[in-house]
């Protein structure tokens, strides 16, 4: 039998393990896990996955904000360290399905990076299909790669853009955030942020693009953002807690074929800080104009 030829792309921002599966092991793929809080340095993952530390490496420890998009310098010292190329094919997941790993997949897009996609279901969808799992240390990681960042203009944004956004006809601004928090209603989970939403902005939480830890069918996300939107809009800036379910926001407008797609960094760990920018609870606003 014939050594297979070179890897090529993935065929789109999403794979399943089906696809993942039979190019496991070869040369030109990279795994990555993605994984955040609880499913963070978890017992099992894929065979050679290597760690995409959105929390420590991957974030720039100079903001105030969690996991902040670190400079093109700094991505591309890690991604190098994690002997990635840039004619790789780069796969991430996490441990939570699809969570995190829609955040490192858009900051190697963020990046200049095409040549990734996302794990869909990721481990939990993985082990369900009786796939290989390994435990214990990770293996090393092996030569430094050759990635170089190559950061593109407006993929990640911050609160100036999405004001300008919030006042745009053409562009609209979604919360991955759950309802409850949205409204005003339930307590944010980092302390001292205000309650509510950005004037204008429209609430779609991240969970109602998936289905058993999936992403739903292209035509189903088509059908949930036009009705979110009321329609469609030419932009869209996708902002949540702290710019990680936003990604899977981004990922979501991808696959259901919007383009012109920005993920505000800071989000809400940035706009709901006391004395920010206006903030519409129920029925009332508060806020210092932008």
């Amino acid at each position: 039998m014939s050594a297979p030829g070179p890897l090529g792309p993935p065929p789109g921002p999403l794979v399943g393990a089906d696809w993942l599966a039979p190019r496991l092991g070869r040369p030109g793929l990279v795994v990555l896990d993605a994984s955040v809080g609880a499913h963070r340095g978890a017992v099992w993952r894929i065979p050679g996955a290597r760690v995409f530390d959105i929390d420590g490496a991957l974030s720039d420890h100079s903001s105030p904000l969690p996991h902040t998009m670190p400079g093109a310098d700094r991505f591309t010292e890690e991604m190098r360290s994690l002997g990635v190329d840039d004619a790789d094919t780069v796969v991430v997941y996490d441990g939570a399905g699809i969570y995190s790993s829609a955040r490192a997949w858009w900051m190697l897009r963020a990046m200049g990076f095409d040549r990734a996609a996302v794990l869909d279901g990721g481990l939990p969808a993985w082990r369900a299909a009786g796939l290989p799992v390994d435990s214990g240390e990770s293996a090393p990681v092996g030569p430094r790669g050759d990635f170089t960042a190559r950061p593109r203009e407006g993929l990640v944004v911050g609160a100036e853009e999405v004001a300008a956004a919030l006042s745009d006809p053409g562009a609209a601004v979604l919360d991955a955030r759950s309802r409850e928090r949205f409204a005003g209603e339930a307590a944010e989970p980092r302390s001292g942020l205000r309650g509510g939403h950005m004037p204008g902005a429209v609430n779609l939480p991240f969970g109602d693009l998936q289905q058993g830890g999936r992403m739903l069918p292209a035509p189903r996300l088509r059908a949930v953002f036009r009705a979110a939107l009321a329609g469609d809009r030419d932009r869209l800036v996708l902002s949540c807690g702290s710019g990680v379910t936003a990604c899977v926001l981004a990922l979501g407008a991808e696959l259901a074929g919007y383009r012109g797609l920005s993920v505000y960094d800071g989000s809400w760990s940035e706009w709901g800080r006391p004395g920010g920018p206006p903030v519409v609870a129920g029925e009332e606003s508060e806020g210092a104009p932008l």
